[in-house]
């Protein structure tokens, strides 16, 4: 209940925006021209799959990879009933509330050109398009959902007919059919799809914009610059861009119009200026460092072209970095977008869990285990349909802290309410929510692979929590299910604590070293304590080394565990009570 307490202090500042938005010189305005800063979340993964939210990362390349692979486990007719109750639960109003009770003002949806029309050479006349309700019916519920929460819809095609380049898992591309910038009629079909979204939501003041095309990648110029980062003219996407502007104005002339550049949303060589004056410049980035500087070229052509800057997609990098990346954005008047709100994976709000049945599908789908009866297959798929429902999933309150709370301010707190009591333990993994260097300190903080080449994890046993501190599965006889591990010397985790009393205790200390000594220090108010502990024979074989005679205040208290000497795992902490010392006083 303390954490609910606190999101509902440190929430974003909430500023009462009226509907429709629209640019207004380097900014974007709600309709009274009051500026707005958004700050949104993607919904990721249900309107299209990507591989690596699932963990079948080496099963499948893409999303029809995936449902033709579903296809020969259990049929055509029970994918059709898996998709209908992945798409049925993956986004509902409670989703929706979730996102604004933490204080966000939009969303971004990715949209899948399939739910909206049929392939080009699906048409049963060549050249007519046909139109589908699901994909307009989901996004209705969607935008009702929004505007009982005041939150924005930017309309995002995320998988464009005959996908956008060769990144495939974003687009869903398949390689086998014509892509999008080889088939003039997938062009046009991309196009007519833009034209009836705007004559469908040209009213609507929710509608945050249209983000025309997500991470365009691909060589006009040279086939071998796959992803169009070296591309210097980038004519047939700045054609299409204005093809589909031009289409949209036809009916629509009151919703901003967001572009993407090539190379992933980064480079804009021969897109500006811009052709519209209600048009936001739309860059993403990931694994960059948190610098200015990392965003310095964007800056400028906000200022060059006197034109509105989005980030519209960002994530999947530990707590701190989002913390640091966040603060990068505000400070600069940039508006925002996370990916994505859940998956099955721990950076992000909502954490997905998986099923036995299903686990044994991604087995046998990368060669580690027997093929799964249709029965289990689909058992399997349906369950993980339904846990992708908010209700269902596992949350990730330190993602949320470091994207809402730890962005305002240095303060720690509690991670569980922590009441001291003879023989209460307290869990390693349990650390207070901060940010690093205030609530622990790890020599990892992050991956910022594409500014220094170098891939690094930041939590190197993925669980539990995204932050720079590792945890694993823990296989001791008492656990929460997870223990720190490769601890480095000098990294420390801080625990707030609330005794009742003042008091004395004795912590025993449960840790294991395959072979060498530790040595952590209890650090308590100006009191320190070095302790010893063992080489165990295995980094999961735990043994108990106490500590004596530490001193509980009255109230909160703070301990810092500092590895002095690093090399072993940490379990818990155990507190048994030896004196009173209100009772002799």
């Amino acid at each position: 209940m303390r954490f609910l307490y606190v999101l509902t202090v440190f929430l974003f500042s909430v500023t009462a925006y009226a509907q429709g938005l629209k640019t207004h010189g380097k900014t974007i305005v709600d309709k009274n021209g009051h500026e707005v800063i958004l700050r949104g979340m993607g919904l990721g993964g249900w309107m299209l799959q990507e591989p690596y939210m699932l963990q079948l990362i080496g099963a499948a390349t893409n999303q029809h990879g995936i449902k033709q692979k579903i296809t020969e486990l259990v049929g055509e007719e029970k994918t059709a009933q898996f998709y209908k109750a992945w798409l049925n639960n993956h986004c509902t109003k409670a989703d929706i509330d979730s996102l604004a009770a933490w204080g966000f003002n939009m969303v971004r949806v990715p949209l899948h050109f399939n739910l909206f029309t049929l392939l080009a050479e699906e048409e049963p006349v060549k050249g007519k398009d046909t139109w589908l309700k699901k994909g307009f019916e989901l996004t209705d519920k969607l935008l009702g959902w929004c505007k009982a929460n005041s939150i924005y819809v930017i309309l995002d095609l995320h998988a464009a007919p005959g996908g956008q380049g060769n990144d495939l898992a974003i687009s869903d591309r398949d390689t086998s059919k014509s892509s999008l910038w080889n088939n003039q009629t997938n062009q046009q079909k991309t196009v007519a799809l833009w034209q009836q979204l705007a004559e469908r939501y040209k009213d609507n003041e929710w509608v945050g914009g249209y983000d025309l095309i997500n991470e365009p990648n691909y060589g006009f110029q040279n086939q071998t610059d796959r992803n169009g980062c070296a591309e210097k003219g980038n004519e047939p996407l700045v054609q299409l861009y204005k093809n589909i502007t031009a289409a949209i104005r036809k009916v629509d002339k009151k919703h901003i119009i967001y572009i993407e550049g090539n190379c992933w949303a980064n480079n804009y060589n021969g897109i500006a200026p811009l052709w519209d004056d209600n048009m936001v410049i739309s860059f993403h980035k990931y694994w960059n460092n948190t610098n200015k500087a990392s965003i310095q070229d964007f800056l400028d052509m906000r200022e060059k072209y006197n034109v509105p800057l989005w980030m519209g997609e960002t994530g999947e990098n530990s707590n701190a970095w989002f913390t640091n990346a966040i603060q990068l954005f505000e400070e600069n008047k940039v508006g925002w977008t996370w990916w994505p709100l859940k998956k099955m994976g721990i950076n992000n709000p909502m954490r997905i869990p998986s099923n036995s049945n299903y686990q044994a599908i991604i087995d046998y789908w990368k060669g580690n285990g027997k093929k799964p009866t249709a029965a289990m297959a689909f058992k399997g798929l349906m369950q993980l349909a339904k846990d992708t429902r908010a209700s269902n999933t596992i949350m990730q309150r330190d993602v949320i802290d470091a994207m809402v709370r730890q962005v305002r301010t240095d303060e720690t707190l509690p991670y569980k309410d922590n009441i001291i009591q003879p023989n209460s333990i307290l869990y390693a993994v349990d650390y207070d929510f901060g940010k690093r260097e205030y609530a622990y300190s790890d020599k990892d903080s992050g991956t910022y692979w594409v500014s220094n080449n170098i891939r690094t994890d930041w939590n190197k046993g993925w669980q539990y929590r995204n932050d720079c501190v590792d945890i694993e599965t823990c296989k001791d006889s008492i656990t929460n299910g997870y223990n720190v591990g490769w601890i480095e010397d000098g990294e420390w985790m801080q625990y707030t604590v609330y005794s009742n009393t003042d008091a004395v205790y004795d912590v025993n200390i449960r840790s294991a070293s395959k072979e060498t000594e530790g040595q952590i220090t209890f650090l308590l108010g100006n009191k320190q304590q070095i302790i010893l502990l063992p080489a165990t024979g295995d980094h999961q074989l735990w043994k108990t080394t106490k500590a004596k005679n530490i001193r509980l205040q009255k109230g909160w208290n703070k301990i810092r565990m500092l590895a002095t000497k690093g090399g072993f795992n940490l379990n818990y902490m155990q507190f048994i009570n030896t004196v009173n010392t209100a009772q002799n006083n």
